[in-house]
């Protein structure tokens, strides 16, 4: 069975605290493990969430910022240590390429895992594979950022009745599938479209066109929403989002499932997160918990 779920692995902004770890967010996605914005801790967070690091295909970093990126020290060194053989990609900003440097090596240790830099020079496509596209947008944060969004490709979906209809079963359909037509049966004729799935990770930022453009249709959103309405303009002096504005992205780019993450410490009640984005959203909001697992939703 395919697996396409978000395992939270920490939801704290800025510093950690007794409840909320540094941010960390794997992304699996059937063969795929996008491990997303690594802060402090994520190593050990893997494991209470029960994932090996051989899980991870992809490191994507928003920005570098310490909650968003100390934890790749640990998890560089943990690949090698596992022994993984596959190589895993690591995407960021490339005006952050220093700093990145400084990370993978922070340390001595025997390297084995192989890590494949691909800097981030501007917004675009970065990858495409089965999995679909990953692509990014510019953020708007203190310091330069990028969100990200994985798109699936449409596809088409076999219907029974019409297979029966034309008598198509068996091996047959998968050959249908891949030529396309079998026997004077077209796939058109025994399939509907199928739309892709959507996927979109914003991190630090205030609202700008990047964010709007990233959640568009998006079957799940992770978003930050560091402050609530009441400290607006804190949140838009250090380039954060409120809980409020997060609900309003998901309502107005149709999203289905909105995930609220990367919250402010001074917070201790987070019911009020999920109220205030649903003053505007009405799908399904997730007030993220560290460990949470998050299903991507079922297709339309």
């Amino acid at each position: 069975m395919s697996v396409r779920e978000l395992v939270v692995l920490g939801t704290g902004s800025q510093a950690p605290s007794r409840t909320r770890n540094h941010n960390g967010y794997l992304l699996r996605w059937e063969s795929e493990g996008l491990l997303f914005d690594p802060g402090e801790g994520t190593q050990r967070q893997l494991l209470f969430a029960g994932v090996p690091a051989s899980a991870i295909t992809r490191i994507c970093l928003t920005h570098f910022h310490g909650d968003h990126c100390l934890g790749v020290p640990g998890i560089v060194q943990r690949l090698s240590l596992d022994g993984v053989r596959r190589p895993v990609r690591a995407h960021y900003p490339a005006s952050g390429s220093d700093f990145f440097a400084r990370l993978r090596y922070a340390s001595a240790f025997h390297e084995v895992a192989e890590v494949v830099e691909e800097p981030i020079e501007a917004e675009g496509t970065l990858a495409t594979g089965p999995f679909g596209q990953l692509r990014v947008r510019r953020l708007d944060h203190p310091v330069e950022a990028f969100g990200y969004q994985l798109v699936e490709a449409d596809g088409r979906r076999m219907v029974p009745e019409l297979l029966a209809r034309h008598g198509v079963s068996g091996p047959d359909v998968g050959e249908l599938q891949r030529t396309g037509n079998l026997r004077g049966v077209s796939l058109a004729e025994v399939s509907v479209h199928r739309p892709g799935q959507r996927f979109a990770f914003v991190m630090d930022t205030r609202l700008c066109d990047g964010v709007f453009a990233l959640a568009e249709g998006a079957d799940l959103l992770v978003i930050e929403s560091t402050f609530l309405a009441e400290d607006s303009a804190l949140a838009s002096e250090y380039g954060h989002l409120t809980a409020a504005q997060a609900g309003r992205v998901a309502a107005e780019c149709g999203v289905r499932t909105l995930v609220l993450t990367h919250f402010s410490q001074r917070y201790t009640e987070p019911n009020r997160f999920h109220d205030e984005a649903a003053e505007v959203f009405d799908g399904k909001i997730v007030v993220a918990e560290d460990l949470t697992r998050v299903a991507v939703p079922k297709r339309r």
